[in-house]
């Protein structure tokens, strides 16, 4: 049965990144620190190719697609954008303060819709690869939400640059809504699949044998 590849890929740093600010709705670009360290890592490291990109429209997510990978084109979707809390962000491009913030249900409920409308159009099209270029809450909420092994939410906390690359399996995909964590970007460290993960696979293998045995 054919798998899916979706790679995500948090942004290069930014000045907030730095000084330890948190940027939120901010659409604020990379800094030169984060330009140079995303060079270096192209240069040093293996990211790898997919077949489609996806970028939140903030700046630092579309700079750092085009500094990693300059000769593909991107499709902005806009669900990927980094959360929103009022009141509470450091920089934001919203001077009156009338953004509304976010609740973690609805951001939940945001990124994961976005990411299903996604896999829906990749599974449609037959299309076995996607990178997708975004902030770290959002892939710390789907990787929470949708991730094997499971963790907790601080768990998948990832540095500006570096992501992780997951794979989904229709059946297990259709059956539980969870996806396999199976290796970090750049290339070099391997995400080992829990006992929990081949379990669950095992489990679904062996009802499908059943299923067209008795057919």
């Amino acid at each position: 049965m054919q798998s899916y590849v979706i790679n995500f890929v948090r942004h290069g740093m930014t000045k907030a990144n730095i000084s330890g600010k948190f940027a939120g709705s901010g659409d604020l670009p990379l800094c030169d620190e984060g330009v140079e360290k995303l060079k270096k890592l192209a240069k040093d490291f293996d990211y790898p190719r997919s077949r489609e990109y996806y970028s939140s429209p903030m700046k630092r997510c579309t700079e750092t697609c085009k500094i990693l990978y300059p000769d593909v084109n991107y499709k902005i979707v806009e669900g990927f954008r980094e959360c929103i809390f009022s009141g509470s962000e450091d920089l934001r491009d919203d001077p009156k303060g009338e953004a509304k913030a976010e609740t973690w249900d609805e951001i939940q409920k945001r990124v994961t819709k976005t990411f299903d409308s996604v896999v829906e159009s990749m599974m449609k099209r037959a299309v076995t690869s996607a990178t997708i270029f975004t902030h770290g809450g959002v892939i710390m909420t789907l990787l929470y939400c949708y991730g094997l092994p499971k963790a907790e939410f601080l768990d998948w906390m990832v540095d500006n640059g570096c992501g992780y690359s997951v794979r989904i399996t229709p059946g297990l995909w259709m059956r539980e809504k969870v996806f396999e964590v199976y290796d970090k970007i750049p290339r070099g460290a391997d995400v080992d699949l829990s006992n929990q993960l081949k379990d669950l696979i095992n489990k679904i293998d062996n009802k499908e044998r059943k299923e067209e045995k008795n057919e």
